[in-house]
């Protein structure tokens, strides 16, 4: 640590800037097309979220130009998770930096971007902002707090060589979400060429009757599900009859589950009748029916199959907001929720939403039920989709499974290469393991079996 020296954050930044106030940028602003605008919510495990972002046309983003991001700045939430920020890529340069939010410049002459980047997620950084923050009921950071942020940079090269190792790990967790959303995609498409386009195996040769291949009818989908039931919240820690554990998923989480961070659920303690009236089952759909936004509607959905049931360990409910869906199968179960997605991604859902006190969005889950209709196969085919789509989804798992092992072990390497333990030049002349051999996946034991975190083991 002699070559590494102890600076702050304000030293090595060109710029610390607060973005637009609300009184420059209105919710009037907002448009369903043009540059993106980066909120505290769209900072999701490092990076920026495009699942539910923010737009303006261009002459808001000339007006507030000095709010423009470019590559290798830090966006920082202003309020609320202050520890959490994110890296702007390329993808995001000309995007702007919203309100909510702070953006950090580094001096490239002086530090790397990525390497800095990487400092502040060591949890000693967080920890330091998250104390130095103000405010009593949520937490609050401006310029002068994160000025004085302390980081410890060694030379550019070093900082350089760091960056390339970690860099690895993001690369691979990257290309794993990529490949979750691809075979999203891909189960979409085949959703629609069965069950829409009516192109199924065999159906050059299937008979049509009342414009429905023969065997086939539409049913309601209150005449498929067997039970639904709202979720619950349980309490932070046990206290009288809420003694029982598990863990919470929220709608606001099943973004992050369907992109691959398995991590983040809440941990809660719950009465025993509670748990047992809503634990979720293998088969069974988590269903949003109150929140989502303008720009993310509400009716987002999350299948659980017994791969996460395992994973979790616990006992696992969904939220109040939420309602567990459950099917008399699992091959009605699969069909339902591609059928309900499809239903969603086509705008058709939107029918069914009503406006309640406070913007928030709810849903209409009682006529959805009587309304909505979905095209029930004979066996054979339903049958097959059933083998087709659940090895899609299985495989989104084993990715995000993937994706969990690989961040562990970059989480774990993060703080020895930033604290200098480890020897770089030792590294020179020898091949260093590979990320996928670091998280255990080629079988080289780094392999973690730590519970998610918040569980207790």
């Amino acid at each position: 640590m002699s070559e590494w020296k102890k600076v702050k954050l304000g030293e090595i930044a060109s710029t610390i800037q607060t973005g637009p106030f609300g009184s420059q940028l209105h919710q009037s602003d907002y448009s369903d097309e043009g540059t993106p605008v980066v909120m505290p919510k769209d900072i999701v495990n490092g990076c920026i979220s495009e699942t539910s972002i923010a737009r303006v046309e261009d002459d808001h983003v000339k007006r507030l130009s000095r709010h423009v991001i470019s590559e290798g700045d830090i966006i920082y939430a202003r309020r609320g998770d202050v520890g959490k920020c994110a890296f702007a890529t390329k993808l995001q340069a000309g995007w702007l930096c919203g309100t909510g939010c702070l953006r950090v410049t580094i001096n490239t002459q002086i530090a790397v971007p990525k390497f800095v980047f990487f400092q502040l997620q060591k949890q000693e950084t967080i920890g330091w902002v998250e104390k130095h923050a103000i405010g009593a009921t949520m937490l609050n950071l401006n310029t002068s707090i994160l000025s004085d942020v302390p980081i410890e940079l060694p030379s550019l090269s070093v900082q350089n060589r760091i960056v390339e190792i970690l860099s690895r790990y993001d690369t691979l967790i990257e290309n794993y979400q990529k490949q979750i959303k691809l075979l999203e995609e891909a189960a979409q498409r085949l959703y629609k060429e069965w069950f829409v386009e009516l192109r199924f195996p065999g159906h050059e040769n299937t008979k049509m009757v009342d414009g429905l291949p023969e065997g086939w009818e539409r049913k309601k989908l209150g005449e498929l599900v067997t039970k639904s039931i709202g979720g619950g919240w349980g309490k932070e820690s046990p206290q009288e009859k809420y003694d029982k554990e598990g863990f919470v998923i929220r709608g606001t989480d099943i973004s992050k589950l369907r992109c691959g961070n398995l991590d983040d659920i809440p941990f809660r303690y719950h009465t025993e009748s509670n748990l047992k009236e809503r634990t979720l089952s293998d088969g069974d759909l988590i269903f949003e029916v109150s929140g989502g936004s303008e720009k993310e509607p509400v009716g987002r959905m999350y299948l659980i199959t017994q791969q996460i049931l395992d994973f979790y360990k616990k006992d696992v409910i969904c939220a109040s907001f939420c309602k567990k869906v459950a099917f008399s199968n699992k091959c009605t179960s699969i069909l339902c929720y591609f059928a309900m997605q499809y239903c969603r991604i086509s705008g058709d859902m939107k029918k069914f939403e009503k406006d309640s006190a406070g913007n928030i969005i709810n849903f209409a889950w009682t006529s959805f039920l009587e309304d909505f209709f979905v095209l029930l196969p004979n066996d054979e085919i339903l049958e097959a989709f059933y083998k087709t789509a659940i090895a899609i989804i299985n495989k989104q798992v084993n990715l995000s499974l993937q994706i969990r092992l690989l961040t562990e072990a970059r989480d774990r390497l993060l703080p020895r290469l930033m604290g200098g333990e480890i020897d770089l030049d030792g590294l020179k002349g020898q091949r260093a393991a590979s990320p996928e051999q670091r998280s255990g996946r080629n079988g080289n034991h780094e392999q973690t079996t730590n519970a998610p975190k918040g569980q207790k083991n």
